[in-house]
């Protein structure tokens, strides 16, 4: 198949380069070129733009940062949409606000561009792996078109719903997520301050119903003081944002989320934004005082 990539950054990269392991003839473009040199020495073309790009391919993936650069790299001046034969499938796997999705997807439709909003979880790791979980958001015969590149890229790969109902998916994910490094950071640091030892913590806790792949991962790196960005906290703090002003949106009380994102916002306005999102433990342990 042939295949456009956009946005090779800590997740795009290796998308891309198991897109290329699968024998996918793939072209990219990227803002910055330097980015996309592992793809070319790998056998990837480079396109002068998003339309450039979208004139070559049968099927394009992006993965940025926010919605307005979806917006751009699909509708803008020289965007996905004005290289695009009609019946292009476009599948973004950036996480962005589900009401941006479902204006996206209109917008696209009548450009005839069948847009499929697929949000991942797994963080740099799983993009490595090519074991993301993928939550799809679209028409059932953009996900048919999609899927077997998607299987290239993770290993759990789910049509939700309708436009929109990807991102859906991936704030409900980031609701757990959030709340679960929170939870664990949590503990460790009540028990720290307990006087008891965190990691013997841990392990009792993993033999019983407090298990999750949280506290046996993320857990682990709080306990090596491993920092180092798989998923960085001004990311899951943007995350939580898109899952409040959605629930502001539809009226919902989300009252752990909105404790969690609220130290995720401590975590950015302290100067932790860059760190991983398990940095937290860090917080923590400013505000009792050691």
């Amino acid at each position: 198949m042939k295949i456009g990539f956009i946005g090779l950054g800590i997740m795009g990269r290796p998308m891309a380069l198991n897109l290329l392991k699968g024998g996918h003839a793939l072209t990219v473009w990227t803002r910055r070129p330097e980015s996309a040199l592992p793809l070319t020495e790998a056998g990837a073309q480079v396109a002068a733009s998003p339309a450039d790009l979208a004139a070559r391919v049968e099927l394009v993936i992006s993965m940025v940062a926010d919605a307005p650069d979806v917006r751009q790299i699909m509708l803008g001046d020289q965007g996905v949409a004005q290289g695009a034969a009609s019946g292009l499938v476009a599948v973004d796997m950036s996480t962005i606000a589900p009401a941006a999705a479902r204006r996206l997807g209109l917008e696209l439709a009548a450009r005839g561009v069948d847009f499929l909003d697929a949000p991942v979880s797994g963080g740099e790791a799983g993009a490595v792996a090519g074991t993301l979980s993928i939550m799809v958001g679209g028409s059932e015969a953009g996900f048919a078109r999609a899927l077997p590149a998607l299987l290239y890229l993770g290993r759990n790969v789910v049509h939700v719903g309708e436009s929109g109902a990807g991102q859906v998916a991936k704030a409900a994910n980031q609701v757990v997520t959030g709340m679960g490094v929170l939870a664990v950071a949590e503990a460790f640091n009540f028990a720290r301050c307990a006087g008891v030892d965190p990691a013997r913590v841990r392990e009792a806790l993993l033999g019983g119903f407090a298990y999750s792949k949280i506290l046996e991962n993320h857990g682990q790196r709080m306990l090596d003081r491993d920092f180092q960005p798989g998923f960085k906290a001004w990311m899951h703090q943007k995350d939580m944002n898109i899952v409040m002003e959605t629930a502001f949106s539809l009226g919902l009380a989300l009252p752990g989320a909105a404790a969690t994102a609220q130290m995720f916002n401590a975590m950015s306005g302290s100067g932790l934004g860059e760190e991983d999102s398990v940095a937290v433990i860090k917080l923590l342990e400013q505000l009792s005082g050691s």
